[in-house]
């Protein structure tokens, strides 16, 4: 078996290329489903947000298990293959783990340290737990990668006032528009992403702020988390009277298809209204085809990356930091992964010492009398079975721990040697 994780992110795939292969929670179960359908995947997690996708899985056959989620990715983004192969990205056993531990530590991030990617990896932890596509690797890994975040996060300064998406669209805008503080702002959704904005947009003294959503509850809850503000509230159906009102507009929705686009703008603003778009959303909110209007200035994510390396650069010793603090977790990982070569022999010990002591408990009950076997037998059994465990506890205990694969690996030998234990062989 081995750990292999699939997918592409910012670093290797541009925004048009990472909304068609983005899976939203509703089609998780499915696209779980799907990958363990496959004959040569037995666990699989999927950690999507507007920057990756990426699956990790255990593969009992390496090549063929790559190939089976490579076929899948290229199936659900409609890609033919050989032109998917260039954005995709492929890690195997230990630099999956230390990928994986990356990214929940927020060094594989757009904006370095950003702590939302850890609860979104804990996220996918947890629907991977609910739809059973889990095994004990992989869960562990990712119980390991999450305790790596926290560590960074708390024994680590990277954190600590470290930009997110929105902060940096904010500040993108902040350097494309003159005054932002004077502009009209609209912002389309009311999720974290909107909370963010709105926290960021008054920070830099802008008051001028409208919320658009398809929930008004939704949008009610927001604009109570700030009664610093008179936010205005704007249903979807008048969601293009809204942006025809403003500057500048943010948007930040779920939606799976471009929710403005070029005719919609021509037909809701003046020939003299410039605005500016920001779209933070994958898949994008705003169609590619109002790029060439000549009224309208339109940014997306990847557009973000002047603003992030800016923050790179203060960040950068924080971030040899934090990798310090990530050996430590790896190692942590690989030593219990190695450990797993030592259950088999430890499992069929226990099975032969087991049957042992049942036998001879039954004989020695059959000596001592039906009656006097009825009334202490429960105490008898108790009694062997602690001496077992008693016997076998500090073996097993030092086994495990061994860090030396070689001394650990002739301690199995000499154990099926002495005790004559036939064992299944695994691939680990």
């Amino acid at each position: 078996m081995n750990i292999a994780v699939v997918g592409l992110s910012h670093k290797t795939a541009p925004v048009e290329i990472r909304e068609k292969l983005s899976i939203q929670e509703a089609k998780l179960e499915s696209a779980l489903a799907h990958l363990r359908s496959y004959p040569h995947i037995i666990e699989v997690a999927i950690i999507s947000t507007c920057n990756r996708l990426e699956i990790y899985a255990i593969a009992t056959e390496t090549d063929q298990g790559v190939r089976e989620i490579s076929q899948f990715l290229s199936e659900i983004g409609h890609i033919p293959l050989d032109r998917l192969r260039r954005y995709l990205f492929i890690l195997l056993h230990q630099d999956a783990v230390r990928h994986l531990m990356r990214v929940a530590a927020g060094l594989e991030s757009l904006v370095l340290g950003e702590g939302q990617i850890l609860a979104q990896v804990k996220n996918t932890h947890k629907l991977a737990q609910k739809y059973q596509s889990l095994g004990q690797i992989l869960d562990r890994l990712f119980k390991q990668a999450m305790t790596a975040g926290k560590r960074v996060r708390s024994e680590t300064n990277i954190g600590t006032g470290a930009v997110s998406i929105s902060s940096a669209a904010v500040e993108l805008a902040h350097m494309k528009a003159e005054n932002l503080a004077a502009r009209r702002v609209c912002i389309i959704g009311a999720g974290k992403m909107s909370r963010l904005l709105v926290q960021h947009l008054l920070a830099k003294g802008t008051q001028q702020i409208c919320i658009v959503n398809r929930s008004h509850r939704r949008a009610e809850e927001l604009a109570s988390q700030f009664p610093e503000v008179q936010l205005k509230l704007y249903p979807l159906t008048e969601m293009m009277s809204a942006v025809a009102a403003s500057d500048i507009v943010f948007t930040s929705t779920a939606a799976t298809e471009p929710i403005i686009n070029r005719s919609q703008l021509e037909a809701s603003l003046t020939r003299d209204r410039e605005l500016m778009l920001f779209d933070i959303s994958v898949p994008r909110n705003v169609h590619a085809d109002v790029g060439g209007m000549e009224s309208v200035q339109s940014y997306n994510v990847d557009d973000l990356k002047a603003v992030v390396a800016q923050n790179y650069e203060s960040r950068r010793k924080m971030a040899q930091e934090a990798e310090a603090l990530l050996e430590e977790e790896i190692a942590a990982f690989e030593l219990w992964w190695r450990s797993l070569e030592t259950v088999p022999t430890i499992s069929c010990l226990r099975s032969k010492v087991e049957t042992i002591r049942e036998q001879e408990l039954e004989k020695a009950l059959s000596r001592l009398g039906t009656e006097f076997a009825e009334k202490h037998q429960e105490v008898i059994e108790a009694l062997t079975r602690g001496i077992v465990n008693k016997i076998l506890h500090e073996p097993m205990v030092q086994l495990r721990a061994q860090q030396d694969i070689e001394a650990r690996r002739r301690c199995l030998q000499s154990l099926q040697m002495l005790f004559n234990l036939e064992i299944e062989k695994q691939v680990i």
